[in-house]
């Protein structure tokens, strides 16, 4: 029989009406003759309650204690679904993390999935039984829960779909698959039938919201098959559509993909900011002092830009990193400033925005480059960075222009009318 996961996120069970719906789409499954297996998020809005209710009772507070508060929202999830499934006559029990096991590493809050035990799920399934799995949890070295960090349910759904050998993994969410870009931005974004592992890596890591960046990183080492779905089309909608595959978005691998477009898409991400070290002493090892301590801080960075004075003694450095770490980067550097690290001065902003042009085509054609940055500057777009891989092109650019950007690429590649 075949064997399918699926995830539903918290908008699709916000409330027990909308978690009737889902026992509907799950029931639809097990009528056509699959094997199922359910990982569920928080209702919306729980997680941020239970955060900020942990947050009221101690600014400084036990990680541990806090997995155990935020994680009890998908236990509550799993129950109320296991109910409503007994009640339509569908063989159903709830599973905690902890209970499968799914194991992770002993870093709380955030942790990362290390091993997962599919058989008792699968005997339990080919029984006729519906588990119905608290996403977003595990069980830490120290034998108590460990959270895999928000949007952690995503990692959990592809963990079982590998632990058990699904056929699928389907992640329902509340947009009906991933688009060219933000149709907010560009209402004529088109919906993909297709995107390859890279590209949706590319994507969710460049702002793309769709899916967790480490869920399709395991998706992608593990070979699952994705399905980025809605959970608000009708449970007996049609399930096979023209293209032969179910409504939504497939995430697959390179070789399913037969006609590979130059661009599949354009990401952009507002949540940056960027630092320049101005003057910074020319001398071996200056860079491993700059990132260094960054990287000590858990600080990720992305683009980096040297230009060396003329002489050769100086050297301006600029690089880009989260927002949200802005301020204890600066403290970072200005503390090392003539402990290790000679500079004269530090400039930062978080105005700025990253926009990206992604495609697996890019590999095998030249030109896709020199084409964006041509039509950026026609439009008036300053490109204050640039960096690039094989499937990717990401420039850096002044906040204010991030819309009229992103609708330019997306028009310069034929996005439009894909």
């Amino acid at each position: 029989m075949p064997r399918i996961v699926m995830k539903f996120g918290g908008t699709s069970v916000a409330n027990v009406e909308r978690i009737r719906n889902v026992g509907a789409h799950v029931k639809r499954e097990i009528d056509a003759g699959n094997e199922v297996a359910v990982v569920v998020s928080a209702m919306a809005g729980a997680t941020n309650q239970l955060v900020a209710w942990t947050r009221e009772a101690g600014a400084i507070h036990d990680a541990r204690e806090y997995d155990a508060i935020v994680a009890s929202g998908e236990q509550v999830t799993s129950g109320l679904l296991a109910i409503v499934l007994q009640g339509m006559g569908v063989p159903s029990r709830s599973f905690q993390g902890w209970q499968i096991p799914l194991r992770t590493d002993e870093t709380h809050g955030s942790a990362r999935i290390e091993s997962i035990e599919g058989g008792s799920l699968t005997a339990l399934m080919s029984e006729g039984l519906v588990p119905v799995i608290a996403g977003f949890q595990g069980v830490a070295p120290d034998g108590r829960i460990a959270t895999l960090g928000r949007g952690g349910s995503d990692t959990s759904a592809v963990a079982v779909a590998a632990a058990i050998g699904a056929d699928r993994c389907d992640i329902y969410t509340d947009v009906d698959g991933v688009y060219t870009t933000d149709p907010r931005i560009v209402p004529k974004a088109q919906r993909m039938e297709r995107i390859a592992f890279e590209e949706m890596l590319e994507m969710a890591s460049l702002g793309a919201k769709v899916l967790q960046v480490r869920s399709v990183e395991m998706a992608m080492v593990h070979k699952v098959r994705l399905f980025v779905r809605s959970s608000f089309d009708a449970p007996d909608a049609p399930q096979v559509g023209p293209n032969g595959l179910p409504p939504g978005t497939l995430i697959c691998d390179e070789d399913e993909i037969v006609e590979k477009q130059v661009v599949t898409g354009i990401a952009y991400s507002k949540d940056e900011a960027q630092i320049t070290l101005r003057r910074v002493k020319d001398k071996p090892g200056v860079a491993a002092a700059v990132f260094g301590p960054l990287a000590d801080a858990a600080i990720n960075v992305d683009m980096i830009v040297q230009t060396v004075s003329d002489d050769g003694s100086t050297t301006d450095i600029t690089f880009t990193l989260p927002s949200g770490d802005l301020a204890k980067a600066s403290q970072i550097l200005e503390s090392r400033k003539g402990a290790g690290l000679d500079f004269e001065a530090l400039s930062s902003t978080d105005d700025v925005c990253k926009v990206s042009v992604v495609g697996i085509g890019m590999r095998s054609h030249a030109g896709v480059a020199a084409k964006a940055f041509e039509a950026l500057a026609q439009k008036g777009v300053n490109i204050r960075a640039i960096t690039t891989s094989e499937i990717k092109i990401s420039v850096l650019i002044d906040a204010a222009y991030a819309e009229l950007a992103v609708r330019t690429l997306h028009s310069l590649y034929g996005l439009d009318k894909a």
